[in-house]
């Protein structure tokens, strides 16, 4: 099912890009920054990330933005942090630009080195030496299940300095990949920030990212994400969250867009220097059950 809906995406996408659409939207500005206490529904929210954030365990950020209104929320928004495997999004967003500038396909074949391999996440570092891959199985492979692998394979393929080109070209200053991915590397390689991210994942729902079939098509595959335990936990199932993790051995971060009918929104939570894993877990639920809630009386209020 889900294999069929993506390939229908990938023609989609390709018949857009054939139709010459810009490859990448220029830098965007920072959304408006309103204070949240403006808006009635959602006028109890900033006090209450505050309030958590404050008891939290080792250094957080939060950065939640309305898509509907533009109201935005930061803590820590703009301190640089490590991305983890958040990274992988601007890994895809190059993918898609320079598919976009047709210098490759979806269907283009990629060999696994012994260099790309990493065993922290995914199956692919267990493939033997010069097996072949298509963009998009790698795609798919580095998004849902953030294959470290798959993900070594596209840096290699676009360039490492054109994915930060292009994180610089956009606006964002915090972003930035000074390495491929390894599960033991230094954490000062992968870089970001929550207002990046947020920044990143507003250009894409408002498709001003690559052109809105693409960006739709990288929606699709970040909704397909299995790695569920933080944003997703306590919210309602039958709600989609398109978002991508990241892992390390001191940090949780979760950045993604609930896309809550009536009142969608992004929210990009980070937690770094942790003791235990468990409590970055457990930080980044709360985060999120507390923002679904204040989006949730916002859209009520909209409809009475």
């Amino acid at each position: 099912m889900h294999t069929m809906r993506f390939l229908a995406r990938i023609v989609a996408v390709i018949t857009l890009l054939l139709a010459g659409h810009s490859p990448v939207a220029p830098a965007l500005a920072a959304p408006r920054v309103v204070a949240f206490a403006e808006h009635d529904g959602l006028s109890s929210l900033a006090p209450k990330l505050a309030r958590l954030a404050n008891r939290a365990p080792g250094m957080v950020a939060i950065s939640v933005l309305d898509l509907n209104h533009g109201y935005t929320i930061s803590i820590n928004g703009d301190v640089n942090l490590p991305a983890a495997s958040t990274i992988k999004i601007p890994v895809m967003v190059e993918v898609m630009r320079q598919i976009a500038l047709h210098r490759f396909t979806f269907e283009r074949t990629v060999t696994l080195y012994d260099s790309d391999r990493d065993c922290g996440y995914g199956e692919l570092c267990d493939a033997a030496w010069g097996s072949q891959y298509t963009v998009w199985q790698l795609l798919w492979s580095m998004i849902t299940v953030s294959d470290n692998t798959a993900a070594n394979m596209l840096i290699r393929l676009v360039g490492r300095q054109n994915i930060n080109q292009t994180m610089q070209s956009l606006g964002l200053t915090q972003t930035w990949l000074g390495d491929s991915i390894h599960s033991d590397g230094d954490v000062r390689e992968l870089r970001t920030s929550a207002n990046d991210m947020m920044r990143l994942l507003l250009m894409m729902a408002d498709h001003r990212l690559i052109n809105g079939k693409a960006d739709d098509a990288m929606l699709e595959i970040l909704a397909g994400q299995r790695h569920n335990r933080m944003l997703p936990a306590w919210l309602p199932k039958n709600i989609t969250i398109a978002h991508k993790t990241g892992t390390l051995h001191d940090t949780l971060n979760d950045v993604g867009i609930v896309e809550l009918n009536g009142s969608p929104y992004v929210i990009c939570v980070f937690t770094t220097h942790l003791g235990d894993l468990d409590d970055g877990e457990r930080f980044i639920r709360q985060v999120s059950l507390l923002t679904y809630r204040a989006f949730s009386r916002q859209a009520q209020l909209a409809q009475n």
